[in-house]
């Protein structure tokens, strides 16, 4: 890895060639790697949203708990506002970089009351000079997100999903970070709840300027809140396009067959689309086709695209793509 040097850059967050992989063991002494995360990069700028999709199991999650060093990467550089993170300055950084997880469920103590839970970043950290500080620091965090004074006194299990998850976005942005990862935050909740949060998110990066990684499954809400998405398949980046670019000019066939399934509330419409369903099983991470590893499923597949992975390439106005053949 590169020296620990600070570097001008227009990108908040800076990820060149990410690798996260884990060991499976096969026998007694013998393992084999899972490539969850097999070489990503991406940027994000200041304030800005990218989203990052794809079916469950691509290593979205991985992407995220592997920049925030809840994992320890198998490879790769991280720059966070120009910084390399590593092992040394991950304490420090963290200030900076949060996490919002996808349960509310399990992600909050169920011994803790919520004050407690929200003020736990600012006793680690030590960001109050005495009791009166914390506590008026823990109203205004609560006020930001839309729960109420007297909610502090109670604990987690007494809420609806929706205010846990409220719960836990208060709990990011006590430290006032400047980036935060959004590990599918609204794929727990009711259909009705999940507007009221997404729309809590963007008002939130109106007033603070926070950058996220919005991580999804679902198109339309990736489409909604980011300015950029992110296409993952088995632990490799396929697409990256700006969010109307790649909605209304999707390249790669992954990205193809992905918007293809989303619902179109036109009946009109949705009658003259055509659903393109991939054939063939998602192959085992332990035993990654060679090549591309989207080629067992794509009606394109060559013999090059068994022979080497093509690298992302752009294809104009920062639409990136990785495909032989499109």
């Amino acid at each position: 890895m590169a020296q620990n040097t600070k570097k001008n850059s227009e990108y908040l967050v800076e990820v060149h060639d990410l690798k996260e992989y884990f060991p499976v063991k096969t026998g007694l002494f013998t393992s084999v790697p899972l490539k969850a995360v097999d070489g990503v990069s991406f940027n994000i700028k200041p304030g800005e949203t990218l989203g990052l999709v794809g079916e469950s199991g691509c290593g979205k999650t991985t992407v995220g708990r592997t920049l925030l060093r809840l994992y320890k990467p198998t490879g790769g550089e991280f720059y966070f506002n120009g910084e390399l993170v590593t092992d040394k300055n991950i304490h420090r950084l963290r200030k900076e970089m949060q996490m919002v997880f996808q349960d509310p469920y399990s992600s909050l103590n169920p011994r803790m009351t919520v004050e407690d839970i929200i003020g736990e970043p600012l006793d680690i950290h030590h960001l109050y000079a005495n009791k009166k500080e914390r506590h008026d620091k823990i109203m205004d965090l609560m006020q930001l997100v839309g729960l109420n004074a007297e909610h502090a006194t109670r604990y987690a299990h007494e809420f609806s999903g929706g205010q846990r998850q409220r719960i836990g976005i208060a709990r990011a942005l006590a430290v006032d970070p400047k980036f935060i990862v959004c590990d599918e935050p609204v794929s727990a909740l009711d259909v009705s709840i999940q507007a009221q949060v997404i729309n809590m998110f963007e008002e939130l990066q109106e007033k603070l300027g926070v950058a996220y990684l919005f991580i999804a499954h679902d198109l339309l809400v990736v489409h909604h809140i980011s300015q950029r998405i992110a296409v993952m398949y088995l632990g490799k980046l396929v697409e990256i396009a700006d969010a109307d670019e790649l909605n209304s000019n999707p390249i790669h066939p992954y990205t193809l067959s992905l918007l293809s399934a989303v619902p179109i509330p036109d009946p009109k419409t949705a009658r003259e689309s055509k659903r393109i369903v991939l054939e063939g099983d998602v192959p085992s991470p332990l035993h990654m086709p060679s090549g591309c590893p989207f080629r067992t499923r794509c009606r394109y597949a060559t013999e090059q695209c068994a022979r080497e992975m093509p690298a992302l390439t752009d294809r104009g106005n920062g639409h990136m793509v990785a495909c032989w053949n499109k």
